[in-house]
Parts: C-alpha cells; sequence; structure tokens
C-alpha cells in the first residue's frame, strides 16, 4: 500500500516528479493519485503545474517524439500508437511528429535499412527483403518508404 501524502505535499512532490523529465498529464495524473490524492485536489495540482510550466503536452509530444526516433529508431506510426497510449491530446501529437524533419526521417530509415540488410542472415534475396520489410514494418515506418529505401539498398 503506497503511503499516503497530505494535500499540501503533492504539489511539491509533483513538481519534483516534472522537473527531472517531461511527463504526460496521464503520467502525472497516475501518480498523484498513487499518492493518494483525491480529484479535485489531483486536477487542481495538474492545473498548478500547466500554469507554472512544469507540464506540457506539446514539449512533451515533441521531446518523445524526436527521442525515441533519435535513439530507438522508431517510425511515425509506432511514435504516434505510443503517444496515444499514453492519452496525450491529438493536435499535440501532430505537433510532436511535426519535429521530425522528413530529410532525416528518411536518411535515418535509410541507414537503418542497410543496416539490417547486412546483418541480414538469409541466402533467400526474396526471403531476405520480406524479413526486412516486416521488420521496418514493425518499427513504425509506412510502407512505401521501406519499399524506396530497401530498392536503393538493393538496387544501388
Amino acid at each position: 500500500m503506497p503511503s499516503r501524502s497530505a494535500p499540501t505535499d503533492l504539489l511539491p512532490k509533483a513538481r519534483n516528479y516534472c522537473a527531472r523529465q517531461e511527463r504526460a498529464q496521464q503520467e502525472v495524473r497516475d501518480k498523484l493519485y498513487a499518492w493518494g490524492g483525491h480529484q479535485k485536489e489531483v486536477e487542481a495540482t495538474i492545473s498548478q503545474l500547466i500554469g507554472e510550466g512544469y507540464l506540457n503536452e506539446a514539449r512533451f509530444a515533441e521531446h518523445f517524439a524526436i527521442s525515441k526516433f533519435r535513439q530507438k529508431g522508431w517510425g511515425r506510426r509506432k511514435i504516434e500508437a505510443a503517444l496515444k497510449q499514453k492519452q496525450v491530446s491529438g493536435p499535440c501529437i501532430v505537433l510532436g511528429l511535426k519535429g521530425i524533419e522528413d530529410d532525416e526521417y528518411k536518411a535515418n530509415l535509410l541507414k537503418l535499412v542497410a543496416k539490417r540488410w547486412e546483418r541480414a542472415k538469409e541466402s533467400d534475396a526474396r526471403i531476405k527483403r520480406q524479413k526486412v520489410f516486416r521488420y521496418f514494418l514493425g518499427k513504425g515506418y509506412a510502407a512505401d518508404l521501406i519499399e524506396r529505401a530497401l530498392a536503393e539498398v538493393i538496387d544501388g
């Protein structure tokens, strides 16, 4: 059972929690409830954090999208699904995805496809192509972009 915080303790704890890294509103809301907050105090704390700039969903979405793209190699579709799972609003998701530049996105996909193609241990080129294609579909990239990257890697 989590220790119950006094209502006055929630705001400083929440500020500290949000200051460490960007957070989605729902993450903070869940944490406040876990700390024993009730609906009115949780919503008041969320409003206060937004007003003070500790919590900004658009900023969170952009940071999340760029970091997942650059560090984990995720595609836009997977990032969008992850943001929806975190209950980020639609307009904030769109803003977050705009943070990923098209040129960088395509260049990164090409680099990743080339690397994956070289690592794939399959003698049949058709099966190898299917495996690489499916891998990047799972990473959240659009089929047409994967096809173009594969054509460039294979055909030169």
